[in-house]
């Protein structure tokens, strides 16, 4: 049997600031991200089963990906704890702010690494991660690849 790769693509609105950072990014400010997700795995070949053909189901991905990266991340501003940002996340907080406080600098690559173990604690054998594409803006993004790591 032939392995394939099944991949969805997310889009969820998420502010940061890079604490210490020697350029603009050291603001808070926010991006249009854009995730894609690309597990793999083989057809299911039982023909009792009711996804037969299928390797998983889109909605069973999406639900995954929804429940453990979108929901929490969209409209919400993610900063390091570790960091004097975390006053200013506390303060936000208490005024009913959506804050998340990471154990990273929130950079691109560090977060595409968080959801990546995210998604991977969800999966079930057979189906693997086997990459993820944050796209930050129309011309950058970082990549996980499970070959890599």
């Amino acid at each position: 049997m032939s392995k394939i790769r099944i991949t969805k693509e997310f889009t969820f609105e998420t502010g940061h600031a890079l604490y210490g950072y020697d350029g603009k990014c050291k603001n808070v400010h926010g991006h249009s991200y854009q995730l894609s997700v690309t597990v793999i795995g083989e057809p299911i070949t039982d023909t009792s089963h009711v996804k037969l053909g299928m390797v998983i189901d889109f909605g069973d991905l999406k639900k995954i990906v929804k429940e453990e990266i979108v929901d929490p991340f969209d409209h919400a501003t993610v900063f390091n704890k570790n960091t004097p940002h975390v006053d200013l996340a506390i303060e936000l907080s208490n005024r009913g702010h959506k804050v998340i406080l990471s154990d990273y600098q929130p950079t691109s690559e560090n977060m595409v690494i968080d959801f990546a173990k995210k998604i991977k604690s969800r999966l079930t054998a057979p189906i693997q991660l086997h990459s993820l594409k944050l796209r930050e803006t129309g011309t950058a993004f970082a990549e996980w690849y499970a070959e890599d790591n």
